[in-house]
C-alpha cells in the first residue's frame, strides 16, 4: 500500500514544481512527510490583543491594534534606521527598523489602524518594537489566531517565492488534514506504554497545531525520543553486527619492535592508566573480532605513545598501520615525532598528504602494495582509491572532532579483512558525544597524567594590563624559559578589530628588543620549510618567544616553553584554549596561560575565561564547551548519513540520551533482528530512513 506522505511535495495543494525546487534546494523537503518534519522553532500567541499599557515585559510577543504616526529617518542620505511612534487609547510605543527601509516609508497611511506583532526590547529604559509584523487592520474580516501558532524557518530564496512561516504553517496544516491518518506508528507498542508516550499521528499534529502547552510539551518529547531511538538503533546495531561476525585480524604476540621500543626507548615510564588502555588494546586485537575503540585522554596524558605501541603490535604480527590525521600540519607533527621516537628502530615509515609530490607518491603507492611500507601517516590522501595495502592490520584515526563515521568507515574497505580501528580525540569529549557521535565505538580513558607535572597555572587580565604581562615575560626569560605568544589572526582585518599576529611581532620587538631577546614567527601562510626552520629555533633554545597561530595548538611538545599568552582569548572556543594551554606544562618547571582580553565581554566570552582559570580538567572543560557552544553538527553526522537532530540538544539531553540508549540496548539484547510482530514498523521505519537494508541475518 503506497503511504500518502511519500507522495512528492511538488502535488502538494499551493506548491507545483518551482515552489518544489525551493523547498527541496533550502529545507530538504522532497515529500508530504518531510513537510511534517520541518518542525516549529517557537509558538506564539496570537489570541488575544493588547493595550499598549499592558506591555510589561521585554522579551514577550505581544499583538496590538493601533495607528502608526511621527515617521522619522535617521543616517541621511541613505537612511540606515527609520522609528515611528505605535499608538491606541492607552498609550504609545516606538517600532524600529534598520533594514527594508524603502517598503517602511510608504507602508503606513494617517489615521489607518494597523494590528503589529512581534517580540518587545527595552532600550534606555523605555519599550519599543523592531521589526515588528504589520497588518492592515479591517475590522470586518480579522480573526484573533490560534493560542499557540507555529513559526517555521523560512529563508531568503523561501519568502521570495511565496514560502515564509504562515505560508509553510498553511502547507503543513493541510497536509496534516488530509494524511495525518497515514502517520504510522514507529514505536514498539511496550516501549509506548513503559515511556507514556503520546501516539505518534498525535505527536505530529500537537507539535505543528498545539490544544495547549502541556500538550505541546509532550509532543516534543515524543518526538525527540524518536530521533534518538532510531540514532541509537543504528549505533548499536552497527555494534552488535560488528562484534557478532565482522572478523578481525588476530594480533597473537608481542615481539621485538613493541619489546624494544617498551624496553629501551620510552621518554618516561607508562602510566598505569597508559597500561590500562594498552590491555584492552591487547584483548580486542586477540580476540579474532574487529576492534573499533575511541581513545580518550587529557592534553599531554600520553596518547600517541599508546597509539604507537599499538602500530609496533601490528608490525610484530606481520601487518601494516596507518595514522590519519585531519589536517596536513598534524600529520607533519606525527610524522615527526614518530619518527624521531622510532630513530633506533628499523621501521619503514612515511608520510602521504595532498603536498607529496607526484613522484614520491608512486613510491609509496608500491611500497604499500607490496608491504615494504610499515607504517603511513596522513591525511584524507589515505581513503583514495589508489591506496592500496598488502596488509593493512591498524588504522589510528587522530579525529579531533573532524572526520564523519563515514569517512571512517572507508577504511574498512582497504581489506577484505577490516582492519582494527583506534580512534583518538584531541582533547576529552563530553559523554553525550561518545553516546552519540562515537556511540558505536568502545571507550578507552587515559584519566591520569604522567607523574611530577604540575597544573598549569591560569591567569586572565585584560589589555589595559599589558605592562604587568611584559614584566611577567621578562621574568620567566631570565629564568631560562621559554614563551609561545598566539593571535587569532595573521594580517589586519576590516571587520575585525583585533590586535593581529604581524602588528603583535612589531610590538614585541620593541619590548623584545635584540640581541637580548629573540623571536620567531610560525603561521599556517608560511612555505613549510621557513616554519620548520623557525619551529627548530624555537626547539633548540636559539628563540626566546615564538609568535604564532593556532598552527601550533596540537603536536608541539617543547618541555621548556613554560608560558603560553592568548591574545584575544575570548575569540577562541573552550576546547581550542585548553590545546593551547597545553603546549606548555610539559617539563618539571611551574607553567602559566595567560589569557588576554578586551575589558568587554560577551557573557559567553566572559564565561569561558572563568572555565579556563577555574579548572584544568579537559573532562570538565569539553562538557563546559557543548553548553556555551552547543553540539552543531554532531561531528560529521551530516555527510555520514546519520540524523540531524531537530529537537535533541545534547547539551541538555545527556540523561535522556543515556535512558534511550539503555532502552535500544534491551529491545536488541530480546530481538537482536527486531523479527518480532511487535517490532516490525520500528524495523521498517530504520531501514527506510537510511536508505539502505542492512543485512540483519548476519547479526546472530
Amino acid at each position: 500500500m503506497v503511504n500518502l506522505l511519500e507522495n512528492k511535495i511538488e502535488y502538494l495543494k499551493g506548491v507545483g514544481p518551482k515552489r518544489a525546487l525551493v523547498l527541496k534546494k533550502e529545507l530538504g523537503v522532497e515529500t508530504f512527510g518531510d513537510l511534517l518534519n520541518c518542525f516549529p522553532f517557537r509558538h506564539i500567541d496570537k489570541s488575544r490583543i493588547y493595550t499598549v499599557a499592558e506591555i510589561e515585559d521585554e522579551s514577550v510577543y505581544y499583538q496590538l491594534v493601533g495607528t502608526v504616526s511621527n515617521l522619522k529617518s535617521y543616517g541621511n542620505p541613505r537612511a540606515t534606521r527609520i522609528t515611528a511612534d505605535f499608538n491606541d487609547e492607552s498609550g504609545t510605543i516606538e517600532l524600529v527598523w534598520f533594514k527594508g527601509l524603502t517598503w517602511v516609508k510608504t507602508r503606513f497611511a494617517p489615521g489607518k489602524k494597523y494590528v503589529i506583532f512581534g517580540k518587545v526590547s527595552a532600550f534606555n529604559n523605555k519599550f519599543n518594537f523592531v521589526h515588528p509584523d504589520v497588518e492592515d487592520f479591517n475590522p470586518e474580516d480579522f480573526t484573533l489566531g490560534e493560542s499557540l501558532q507555529g513559526v517555521y524557518n523560512s529563508s531568503e530564496a523561501l519568502k521570495n517565492n511565496g514560502l515564509g512561516s504562515k505560508q509553510l504553517a498553511k502547507l503543513i496544516k493541510n497536509v496534516l488534514l488530509h494524511t495525518g491518518n497515514a502517520i504510522q506508528e514507529v514505536i514498539p507498542k511496550s516501549i509506548l506504554v513503559s515511556e507514556q508516550l503520546l501516539p505518534r499521528n498525535e505527536a505530529y499534529f500537537q507539535i505543528h497545531l498545539p490544544s495547549n502547552m502541556n500538550l505541546l510539551k509532550k509532543a516534543h518529547e515524543r518526538l525527540r525520543f524518536e530521533e534518538y531511538f532510531f540514532f541509537q538503533l543504528q549505533l548499536l546495531h552497527n555494534k552488535l553486527n560488528r562484534e557478532a561476525v565482522i572478523k578481525g585480524h588476530v594480533f597473537s604476540k608481542v615481539g621485538n619492535y613493541f619489546n624494544e621500543f617498551f624496553h629501551t626507548q620510552l621518554p618516561f615510564p607508562l602510566t598505569n592508566a597508559q597500561k590500562r588502555v594498552i590491555r584492552e588494546i591487547r584483548i580486542d586485537t586477540g580476540s579474532g573480532k574487529q576492534m573499533n575503540r575511541l581513545l580518550q585522554g587529557d592534553v599531554g596524558s600520553g596518547k600517541t605513545i599508546v597509539a604507537l605501541m599499538v602500530m609496533l603490535l601490528a608490525l610484530d604480527n606481520g601487518f601494516q598501520a596507518a595514522l590519519m590525521a585531519p589536517t596536513e600540519i598534524l600529520a607533519n607533527q606525527h610524522f615527526a615525532s614518530l619518527t624521531e621516537m622510532l630513530k633506533e628502530i628499523p621501521v619503514q615509515i612515511a608520510l602521504l598528504t595532498g603536498s607529496t609530490k607526484t613522484s614520491e607518491r608512486k613510491i609509496i603507492y608500491n611500497k604499500l602494495t607490496d608491504g615494504g611500507l610499515q607504517i603511513v601517516i596522513g591525511t584524507h590522501a589515505l581513503i583514495e582509491d589508489t591506496v592500496i595495502f598488502k596488509r593493512l592490520g591498524l588504522v589510528v584515526i587522530d579525529e579531533q572532532h573532524r572526520f564523519g563515521v563515514a569517512q571512517r568507515a572507508r577504511l574498512y574497505d582497504k581489506n577484505t579483512t577490516p582492519p582494527h580501528m583506534l580512534v583518538m580525540t584531541a582533547t576529552p569529549i563530553p559523554r553525550t558525544l561518545a553516546m552519540t557521535q562515537y556511540g558505536d565505538l568502545d571507550n578507552s580513558q587515559i584519566d591520569e597524567m604522567p607523574p611530577g607535572r604540575k597544573p598549569v597555572e591560569t591567569i586572565h587580565l585584560f589589555h589595559s594590563q599589558r605592562l604587568r604581562m611584559i614584566g611577567f615575560m621578562k621574568k620567566q626569560i631570565a629564568l631560562g624559559r621559554q614563551i609561545y605568544v598566539v593571535y587569532p589572526i595573521i594580517k589586519e582585518s576590516e571587520k575585525l578589530d583585533l590586535i593581529n599576529l604581524q602588528e603583535g611581532y612589531a610590538s614585541l620587538l620593541r619590548d623584545f628588543p635584540e640581541p637580548d631577546y629573540r623571536i620567531c614567527v610560525v603561521h599556517g601562510q608560511m612555505k613549510s620549510e621557513d616554519k620548520d626552520f623557525e619551529m627548530q629555533r624555537f626547539v633548540k633554545g636559539q628563540a626566546h618567544i615564538m609568535v604564532a597561530t593556532t598552527v601550533i595548538e596540537v603536536g608541539v611538545n617543547i618541555p621548556n616553553a613554560s608560558v603560553m599568552v592568548i591574545e584575544h582569548a575570548d575569540r577562541f572556543g573552550l576546547s581550542q584554549l585548553h590545546q593551547l594551554r597545553g603546549r606548555v606544562g610539559r617539563g618539571a618547571d611551574q607553567s602559566f596561560c595567560v589569557l588576554m582580553t578586551d575589558f568587554k565581554l560577551t557573557a559567553d566570552g566572559r564565561k569561558r575565561m572563568q572555565t579556563m582559570v577555574s579548572t584544568n580538567d579537559g573532562f570538565k572543560i569539553a562538557e563546559a564547551d557543548l553548553q556555551l557552544r552547543g553540539p552543531g553538527d554532531t561531528a560529521g553526522t551530516r555527510q555520514s548519513g546519520l540524523l540531524e537532530f531537530r529537537l535533541g540538544n545534547l547539551a541538555k539531553d545527556e540523561k535522556i540520551i543515556q535512558h534511550i540508549r539503555r532502552i535500544v540496548i534491551e529491545l536488541l539484547n530480546k530481538d537482536s533482528k527486531l523479527t518480532l510482530a511487535e517490532n516490525q514498523p520500528a524495523k521498517n521505519h530504520f531501514e527506510r530512513i537510511y536508505k539502505k537494508n542492512f543485512d540483519w541475518s548476519l547479526i546472530g
